[in-house]
């Protein structure tokens, strides 16, 4: 499909000729060597010019342009490709399998998102590459071959939308549409180090589309660039240009950093540094997202995984992939297992599988899905309300390689479902951000507003592009040779986690976060001082008093601390000790009223 007779007939001269010169290699230098120059070949064969990310080739042109003085069209001189998923007047939606081709017409209109692109300025120039009925998150298809990845080619690219990721990736189209139910955009975009955009769930008509799972399925898209990326969303989702909101609140999902599979401060700290410079420290927030949602999406129980002893095993975010992935192999066998069964078609092992092993999901069942949809937005709606940002990564891992076992793919789709669910299941927009590469694989992170935010969205990425190129680059460079300021930052990270913790009065806990942020960095008075606090509230007077003293040394001008001994020698007895402890306080602060008003009392009583 994708080459001609003469380009074939040449390849298997080459590879004729190219077989007896590997023979003598072997006979001089063994196997080995014999084994990198097939593996070379081989991977040579497989990249096309197009990256194989086409399926067919074709040209929808935009109307004229207006005569002047009137602007031209918002999407004037650009290229885009759509997802062989969506309805092109006069083409048979390929859907990812010869089959389903076969056994349909060709469309008699064209999906009105396409025709909203194109009326735009833009010019379609042809449909791309999906998985197989658009049903994974690999970027494989065993009919149509796998798009090559041209940022990693020895990797996957990522589906379900993974010929639309590749064009833009190779810079083949300016940009390009495709359909995320449950991370068919998000994934590719990551794994292809571009923007990938999935809307509010319901901003974009669906119609025109061959549904996967219509309870998630949105109109998603790509672009290389913030600005390109913001002027195609402005003309989708007809947005009127307005004064650009900052951020006030950046919310990092600590334990979902957690997942990572490389160093979480690679991702991390360069949002947090880039917020900073930008807005300042003051717009950041921690959280801890699991139990968030495990305190306010109770529905999610009914999703829980259990141990033969009864014992619940899934996490809160774990039981929120598994709603997720219910209801999308459910809806996707309701509207596609009757064509299946009719043709007889022989899908991938994995589809077959899944459905076997889906068997008949109850009507309450999917209910209870819907009900996890509406409270984990009306959560995360809360979390964020009009002008916040939560920061999760797009994916856990880094792109498996081409080829790899099914099981490899297994494991990183566990861990990818349990980030891809939380706009998934909320109907919120999410943007994938590359973050330049680690170990030469492209890595992201992901920007997750509230259901309706998708302007705010928009805006945000465009603020803060450039500075977290930066602090990536930053990042990069720095390598490990930077170790101490790694563990400095992952100090600060701690202490802001224990901070949180006081704020909602779980001592117990905060003492353990600001106990990982000494063992961090052991330099910090603030972090014996903070660690003093949540002593003193749990009554444990005199380790508070050790820890105090251990800031004081390190530090002393930390007036929190000498206020913090006084409190825990007073609790102690050691009443002169304590009046010491104010007075020290007061000469550093002159004007400090707790310790001028707890060295009086002290005086008055004892003295």
């Amino acid at each position: 499909m994708f080459g001609t007779t003469s380009k074939k007939q040449q390849g298997k001269k080459i590879m004729a000729s190219s077989s007896s010169a590997i023979t003598n290699i072997c006979v001089l230098l063994g196997l080995g060597i014999a084994g990198i120059l097939l593996m070379t070949r081989k991977l040579k064969k497989v990249i096309k010019e197009d990256f194989g990310a086409f399926v067919v080739r074709l040209q929808l042109l935009p109307p004229p342009p207006p005569a002047p003085p009137k602007a031209p069209h918002p999407l004037s001189g650009l290229t885009f490709a759509v997802s062989d998923i969506f309805d092109i007047d006069g083409y048979v939606t390929g859907f990812g399998n010869p089959e389903w081709e076969k056994t349909h017409e060709p469309a008699s209109r064209t999906a009105p998102v396409v025709s909203s692109a194109v009326e735009g300025g833009a010019t379609c120039v042809g449909k791309t590459v999906v998985d197989e009925l658009a049903y994974s998150i690999n970027g494989d298809n065993k009919h149509y071959g796998e798009p090559t990845n041209p940022v990693a080619p020895t990797r996957i690219s990522g589906g379900s939308s993974s010929g639309s990721a590749v064009a833009v990736a190779a810079n083949l189209v300016d940009f390009s549409l495709g359909i995320d139910a449950i991370g068919g955009v998000r994934v590719p975009a990551a794994f292809c180090g571009i923007l990938g955009f999935r809307p509010s769930y319901g901003a974009l008509s669906n119609m025109g589309t061959i549904p996967v799972s219509p309870s998630l399925d949105t109109v998603g898209w790509f672009a290389r660039d913030p600005s390109m990326l913001r002027r195609v969303g402005h003309v989708l989702l007809q947005l009127s240009y307005a004064d650009t909101r900052s951020p006030r609140n950046i919310v990092i999902a600590d334990d979902c950093f957690e997942l990572l599979k490389i160093p979480v401060n690679r991702i991390a700290q360069v949002v947090i540094k880039s917020s900073e410079k930008l807005f300042g420290k003051q717009v950041l927030k921690h959280a801890n997202l699991d139990d968030y949602l495990g305190s306010k999406v109770p529905s999610l129980k009914q999703f829980n995984e259990r141990s033969k002893n009864g014992e619940v095993k899934t996490s809160s975010l774990g039981s929120l992939a598994n709603a997720m992935l219910l209801l999308q192999r459910h809806e996707f066998k309701y509207n596609h297992g009757e064509w299946i069964n009719s043709t007889k078609s022989v899908l991938d092992s994995s589809i077959t599988r899944q459905l076997q092993e889906l068997g008949e999901a109850t009507d309450a069942k999917v209910d209870n899905c819907q009900l996890v949809w509406n409270e984990t937005r009306s959560a995360l709606h809360s979390l964020l309300k009009d002008d916040g940002i939560l920061v999760i990564p797009t994916v856990a891992d880094l792109p498996p390689k081409a080829g790899a076992k099914e099981a490899v793919l297994e494991d990183y789709q566990r861990r990818a479902s349990i980030l891809l669910s939380i706009a998934t299941m909320s109907g919120c927009c999410q943007v994938s951000i590359p973050l330049g590469l680690h170990e030469k694989c492209p890595v992201s992170v992901s920007f997750v507003a509230r259901h309706g935010a998708d302007r705010f969205l928009l805006d945000t990425v465009q603020t803060m592009y450039a500075t977290l190129q930066e602090h990536a680059d930053i990042a990069v460079k720095s390598g490990s040779s930077n170790s101490v300021l790694s563990q400095e930052e992952s100090a600060e990270i701690a202490k802001e986690k224990g901070n949180n913790s006081f704020k909602d009065k779980q001592w117990q806990k905060a003492i353990g976060f600001y106990t990982e942020a000494i063992k961090l960095n052991g330099k910090n008075a603030a972090y014996y001082s903070n660690r003093a606090a949540a002593y003193l509230e749990l009554g444990s007077y005199l380790q508070a008093e050790a820890d105090c003293t251990k800031a004081i040394s390190l530090d002393k001008k930390h007036v929190k601390s000498y206020l913090r001994r006084g409190t825990a020698r007073e609790m102690l007895g050691f009443y002169k000790e304590a009046v010491e402890d104010f007075g020290y306080a007061l000469v550093l602060e002159p004007t400090n009223k707790r310790a001028s008003l707890s060295a009086d009392r002290l005086r008055k009583l004892f003295l």
